[in-house]
């Protein structure tokens, strides 16, 4: 079978779901890089097309297959002016139902899943000899001990996964069927990963997981290092300005994760914590494995660690047997937390988790009742949250143009969006705003020094 022709061409990857998936997406990139293939925003003039796919979200296969009638277009009529165009489906969707995919849509080339990736100069030879592939397997060598280094720069602002697959296993999740389970990196490629990262612009990095900080890896002494020491020695690297780390879990906030919050300047004072439910019984249902309180008190020791410490959450509204009580509990839970953004969703069956299978299902109108509600109080502490920031200086990277002439928007230290007319010339870097207004999903700021 020949190799892939090594001429530039087109791809275009679209990606659903999780800062991980962000990631992934990147790195095939880099991937696909060698073998002659250029990122494009269009799909339009594509040789591939690669969905990457999220699973956590209601008609998540719907909206694959409604994506790739589109996409098909394109590829007739690419190929009837010569040349293959190659469709390809990724991540969780694709691991899930690969089988099904293929079955639906002959014209897709490649599914696999957010394990095999970095076998992807392998499935493009067999999908350029008209071969239709399927890698949905869990391999037993992890997939980053075999990624090539970061060519690509991620800009100023940059993803790093540490950490990928779950072993909490809620009953209302499907991320133990797709990711597989819980796995950590060593340090050392953490850190050379960090490094490249660094040397191609990033001033802030996002360490990501599935349980970010269930992180276990071994370190370069040979002890198992939690997250809260990987922290520590990032922040020691010069050229790095911001530390972030998402998605959490309660149960792994241990005590030199807290303490980190309080001791490493360059760890941002900003935390997604999930919880989920704010009743005890929703969340034993949910096999959270820890109560309403137990998460008050995680809450509690941050606070203590980092007073000026912010929060963001993710709630299930309408979790199978949620009552009118169990609803209330998680609202004063919100209202004992006081969030700064919170993420929240009418609950929605997943194929293949147990809570698909429950009874006593709350009926959808009752759930979307309760969502607004929900959402109104969450609307009025992220508006609370951000107009207190109103006359304080924080110091914002800005990553990109604005909207308007003359105008750069950027992140906050509690990750909020601001906009400020500030030169160009300020682009990628940290500089020090005074916050002239605060709304729902934004602030805005005067450049203090030109």
């Amino acid at each position: 079978m020949a190799a892939p022709d090594t001429a530039k061409k087109k791809l275009f990857i679209k990606t659903w779901g999780c800062q991980m998936n962000v990631y992934d997406s990147k790195r095939m990139a880099d991937i696909l890089s060698p073998l002659g293939y250029q990122e494009t925003d269009s799909p339009d003039q594509a040789d591939m097309m690669i969905l990457n796919t999220c699973h956590i979200r209601e008609k998540a296969t719907d909206k694959v297959f409604s994506e790739l009638g589109r996409l098909r277009e394109h590829k007739e009529e690419r190929e009837k002016v010569g040349g293959k165009v190659m469709i390809a489906v990724a991540g969780c969707v694709a691991q899930a139902e690969g089988d099904f995919i293929l079955e639906r849509a002959p014209y897709v080339d490649m599914v696999f899943g957010p394990q095999t990736y970095h076998e992807l100069p392998e499935m493009v030879l067999k999908a350029n000899g008209n071969e239709r592939v399927i890698n949905t397997d869990f391999p037993a060598v992890s997939k980053f001990d075999l990624l090539p280094d970061e060519h690509k720069s991620q800009g100023v602002s940059a993803f790093l996964s540490i950490q990928e697959g779950c072993d909490k296993f809620c009953t209302f999740c499907v991320v133990p069927y797709t990711r597989g389970a819980e796995y950590s990196r060593t340090a050392a490629e953490i850190l050379h990963e960090a490094r490249r990262l660094i040397e191609n612009g990033a001033k802030e990095i996002t360490l990501l997981g599935q349980n970010v900080n269930a992180f276990h890896g071994e370190g370069p002494d040979g002890k198992v290092w939690g997250l809260g020491r990987l922290i520590r020695t990032l922040a020691d690297m010069d050229g790095l300005e911001r530390i972030r780390y998402t998605t959490s879990h309660p149960r792994d906030m241990d005590d030199d994760l807290i303490a980190a919050h309080g001791e490493v300047a360059k760890l941002m004072p900003f935390l997604h914590l999930p919880v989920q439910s704010g009743s005890d019984k929703i969340l034993k249902a949910m096999n959270r494995k820890h109560t309403a309180d137990d998460y008050r008190a995680v809450i509690e020791k941050l606070r203590a660690a980092r007073p000026d410490i912010a929060f963001s959450s993710d709630f299930i509204i309408g979790f199978p047997g949620e009552t009118d009580q169990d609803f209330e509990d998680s609202l004063q839970l919100v209202r004992d937390v006081r969030y700064a953004s919170c993420y929240s969703f009418k609950y929605s069956a997943r194929p293949g988790t147990p809570a698909a299978n429950m009874q006593n299902l709350v009926h959808d109108r009752i759930a979307s009742e309760r969502l607004i509600r929900f959402q109104q109080l969450i609307n009025e502490q992220q508006i609370a949250f951000n107009q207190s920031c109103v006359g304080k200086t924080l110091g914002i990277l800005f990553d990109r143009k604005g909207k308007k002439d003359g105008q750069l928007l950027g992140r906050s230290p509690y990750n909020q969006s601001v906009h400020a007319f500030a030169k160009d010339r300020l682009m990628n870097h940290i500089v020090e705003v005074e916050i002239t207004g605060g709304f729902e999903n934004s602030l805005t700021g005067e450049v203090l020094k030109i």
